[in-house]
This record gives C-alpha cells, sequence and structure tokens, in this order.
C-alpha cells in the first residue's frame, strides 16, 4: 500500500553548484513550482550531484532506493560534453516515458528555438518517476507546465502516494472509474 505522503525529490545536476561556485537556482525553482502546485502532503528534498554519468546514475538510485515516489532532475540534458544526464537516466530506468520529453520539447520551442537541442526525457525505475528538466527556473516551469497533468495518474499506475493538485493551476488528469 502506498504511504500517505508523497516523497519528492529534486536532483541538481551541476559541476559548479556542486562546487559551490555559484548558487543553485533550478532546485529551488522546481521546488517552488510544485509546493505552489501540489496540495496533498508531500515530502520534498533536494540534493546537487556534479555532473557525469557515473555521479548522476548513482544519485538517482540512491533516491529510488530511499523510496522517492517522484525524482525531478534539473540540469545536464543538453549536449555540452559533461551534460550526460540523460545517459545516467537509462542506466537507471526499467522503462522510460519518451511523451514526456517529446511535451516538454514542443512547449519549449514555443518560447526559444534552441529547445531542440534539449534531451530531456522520463522514465521508471520500480516505484520511482524520474523526470529530467533543464537547469533554468524559466525552463523548468515551462517543462513542468507542460507534463505534470499526466505525472499524478502516472504515480498512480506505479503504485505510489497519491498527488493531488490545485486545478488553478494544473489539473490532473485522471480517467474516469467506470461502475463494474
Amino acid at each position: 500500500m502506498p504511504p500517505d505522503r508523497a516523497h519528492v525529490a529534486i536532483l541538481t545536476v551541476s559541476d559548479r553548484a556542486a562546487r559551490g561556485d555559484y548558487a543553485d537556482l533550478g532546485g529551488p525553482a522546481a521546488e517552488a513550482w510544485l509546493r505552489e502546485t501540489i496540495t496533498s502532503p508531500v515530502q520534498i528534498t533536494r540534493r546537487i550531484v556534479p555532473d557525469g554519468r557515473a555521479t548522476v546514475a548513482d544519485a538517482l538510485r540512491a533516491l529510488a532506493w530511499e523510496g522517492a515516489d517522484l525524482v525531478l532532475v534539473t540540469g545536464g540534458t543538453g549536449p555540452a560534453p559533461r551534460d550526460r544526464t540523460p545517459e545516467a537516466l537509462a542506466d537507471v530506468i526499467d522503462f522510460d516515458l519518451p511523451g514526456f520529453g517529446e511535451e516538454m520539447r514542443r512547449a519549449s520551442l514555443v518560447e526559444v528555438p534552441t529547445a531542440i537541442l534539449s534531451r530531456q526525457n522520463a522514465g521508471v525505475r520500480g516505484r520511482t518517476l524520474f523526470i529530467t528538466l533543464p537547469g533554468k527556473p524559466a525552463a523548468i516551469a515551462t517543462c513542468l507546465d507542460a507534463v505534470f497533468a499526466a505525472v499524478p495518474y502516472c504515480l498512480d499506475l506505479i503504485g505510489t502516494a497519491r498527488i493531488e493538485t490545485d486545478a488553478a493551476r494544473c489539473e490532473a488528469f485522471r480517467p474516469r472509474q467506470e461502475n463494474a
């Protein structure tokens, strides 16, 4: 049986933020978006790791092992040499959900032509849904606005804690239950 409170983790992937060269802006932006949108009880934790396939994959595995229902990963999704978040995700998940990446890029293209360079994706490992996002706060909001309506039902399907949303911000889609 799923727990009463969802556990959402936010993983910031950035060499410079991990070293303390600058403040992490992506993690706080993702957390603020979630706190404005989710109305059910939720525990949110944040971590920062440097770029790199093995480092990111290890952090993703640890968050799944710790029972995170949803993991939002900010950063490392571009074409730069150290941007290996998509490869790390592929190393960890049981299966991918490519529609998330497709929709995030579509929504982002309305704002910037460089959205085609982004490699966001989503996937499931056991009972954890992972969604990779850009690192810029405005882009994080654009991407979450584009896909989050499907997240609560996806979490239902994989057996996690139930998430409810503020319908004025993001109306969660769940199929109507027909009477048997």
